[in-house]
Parts: C-alpha cells; structure tokens; sequence
C-alpha cells in the first residue's frame, strides 16, 4: 500500500462510538507494550485506564510477556531524602526519583515515621526498607502503589545482615542477628506471611561476614575476612555448612555475585599485605572449582584501589542485566563488566550529584515490575 501524502488535519477524528467499543483483551495487548513512562502517565488520565492497568487479565499478560520497562541502576545516598537517582541502562540516561513512602503507608503513626526510612535492598520489581522506631520493615511495589509493613519478632530492632530474595512465588527476608555472642537467623516467607527463626546457630557464622548474602541455588552465600572462605545457608532446610572448595591465592579481599540463572560469581583483589595489584574475575564450574574469567585492566585497577584506599570494607557487588556492577560506599561511580562481550567499563557519577558528598553511596539494581505482589 501507497503512503499518502496528505496532512493529517483532513483526516476525521477517531469516533467515541466506535473505538470505546474496543474489546478489553485487546487493549490489554496494546498497554502491555507500552514503556514505563507512558504507562504511568496513562494510569493517570481516567478510572478507566487505570481499572484496566491493574486488572488481572492485563496483569496475567504483563507477566507472560516479560516486564518491557527499562531497567536501572538506582543511587540511594542519605541527603537524598526519598529521593534517588536513576540510571537507565538501556537507553544510557540519568533521570531523578522521588518516592513518598507516607502514601504507601497504611497507617498515619507508620507515615509519620517514614521521613526517617532507609532503603535496604531491591529486588525483582520490590524495595525493602527499614522503618526505625518501629520494629519493621516496609516492602513496597511504586509501580503498584503496594506495600506491606512486616513486624520484625525480635527487640531492639537491630541487625548486621539483610538479604532480599523476590522470585515468581515470592519474596523472603533474611536477617541476621547476634545478641551476647549469640547469632539468631530470622528468616520472613511471604507465601505463608510469617517468620522463622533459628536460635543459636553454629559458630561457623562468627567470621564476620560480608552484611549480605548471594541467594543461589537456594542457598544463601556469604565471604568472610581473612582468612578467606565461603559458608552457605540452605534456606529450606536452616543449615549452615562451609564451602569446601580451594580459594584462589593471595587474596586481598573476595566477593560474590549471582545471575539469578545457575551462575555464580567471584571478584577478588590479587596481592600482598593488604595491597592489591589486580583484580580478577571467577566462575564456579561444574566440578566446584573457581575458573577464572578475566583480569581487570591495570589502569582500571589503580582507579579502584586508590578510590578504595585500599580499604575492602567499603566494596560491594551486584548483579544487573548481564552486568556484574563493583561498587564502593565512598565513592559515586560505578565498575562494572559486561558478561556478553567480555568487557570492563566505569559508570560516570550522576551529574546532578553534588560534589561535596563523599560517603554513604549505595546502588541496587531495580527493575520496575508490575506483577511483584508484596
């Protein structure tokens, strides 16, 4: 068929009465495509739309199609004050958040309270976050406008570790806890909306661990100080065991990271006294032995040991769309190697992010996802 030429003025407007007769399932199909930004604009509009967005029919065809939003890296800093800054990691953008938790809130005692929140961790679509002074947490869905506040079963309201674990089925807390030289593990299942709790666990836990764990193959892992290793917690079963597995020599410092898909990851320094000279990357094989993946250019190295100072403590790793994302709490870039080709980049800093901030910087990974039920 010909294009026509013709301005578009003399063509007749789209009658109310024809395309208001539009069935439902097909205007389901037609939202499900459309990106984020249009979508939250449109929910907006009329009741109509917005009775549609989150009908179970648009949300069961969301869900089979895969989420079609962009995916960000979110900078969370604590002048930000719900405040964020996004960074789109498909279209390579920077744009700013800003979430107000008092109207997800289900109480006006819990919204009060929400200025003094903390975001916690991110996954699959949902954000945790701490509500002080209240001996909970708060798991939300923005996209939705969802959220649940989980009473913690233990007082004071203090741990040393989070891990946040959303899948298709659900979502789990984990937290850890020690109180007079004894380690407790909480454990929150949202598929039964309740808490388990292990008392007294084994002494293999009183290496300091890294404050949060690698969720993979239902298990949960963490690396310790010097001298290095790796224990697990099989979530089903609350046992606790040690990675048996030889570590790679002269490490400096060790982390881990998981696809989500059956692969899991280490970072580590390579050096001596504290110093590291190289940086390298390791996959677990089939037979449980690290193999190594690639070597971080010498000049990326210097980069992120001299912003580091050499102080490993401040070092985190995540995961994010094929991305595996080395991240330092004092300083606003990010490092990062993409997995499909083999290559390491810097994420720049947020220009809007004032220079004068120099610590306290946290990312997650977050990608909005409509289906995620708190």
């Amino acid at each position: 068929m010909l294009c026509s030429t013709k301005s578009p003025a003399i063509f007749p407007d789209m009658d109310p009465g024809i395309w208001s007769r539009l069935p439902e399932e097909l205007l389901d199909h037609v939202l499900v495509f459309l990106p984020l930004k249009t979508l939250l604009n449109l929910r907006s509009t009329c009741k109509h739309f917005r009775s549609l967005i989150f009908s179970p029919s648009f949300m069961s065809k969301h869900s089979s199609s895969g989420s079609p939003f962009s995916s960000f890296l979110l900078l969370s800093h604590p002048q930000f004050h719900h405040r964020y800054s996004l960074y789109d990691s498909m279209l390579g953008t920077w744009r700013n958040f800003s979430l107000s938790l008092s109207i997800l809130l289900p109480s006006a005692a819990a919204a009060a309270r929400s200025h003094s929140s903390t975001l916690l961790s991110s996954s699959n679509g949902l954000l945790c976050f701490s509500l002080p002074n209240s001996c909970s947490f708060l798991v939300c869905n923005f996209l939705a406008k969802s959220s649940r506040v989980l009473e913690f079963p233990s007082y004071p309201f203090a741990f040393e570790s989070l891990t946040f674990v959303s899948t298709p089925f659900g979502y789990k807390i984990f937290v850890l806890c020690s109180k007079f030289s004894l380690i407790s593990a909480f454990i929150y299942d949202s598929r039964v909306s309740s808490w388990q709790t292990l008392h007294n666990l084994e002494p293999i836990l009183s290496d300091n661990c890294h404050p949060e764990g690698v969720f993979f193959n239902g298990s949960l892992y963490y690396t310790s100080p010097e001298p290095f290793s790796i224990v697990c917690l099989d979530l089903e079963s609350g046992k606790w065991k040690r990675f048996g597995n030889e570590l790679p020599e002269e490490l400096t410092f060790v982390r881990l990271v998981s696809d989500g898909e059956g692969k899991l990851y280490m970072i580590g320094g390579i050096g001596r006294n504290g110093i590291s000279k190289m940086m390298k990357l390791w996959k677990l094989g089939n037979g449980g032995n690290w193999v190594e993946v690639e070597s971080l250019p010498e000049m990326m190295c210097k980069k992120f040991v001299s912003v580091c100072y050499h102080n490993y403590e401040h070092v985190y790793c995540l995961w994010h769309q094929g991305m595996i994302c080395v991240c330092c709490y004092t300083w606003p870039e990010i490092l990062y190697y993409k997995v499909s080709r083999k290559t390491w980049h810097w994420l720049p800093k947020c220009p809007s992010l004032p220079d004068k901030w120099s610590c306290g910087f946290r990312w997650f990974s977050f990608i909005p996802e409509l289906c995620a039920s708190v």
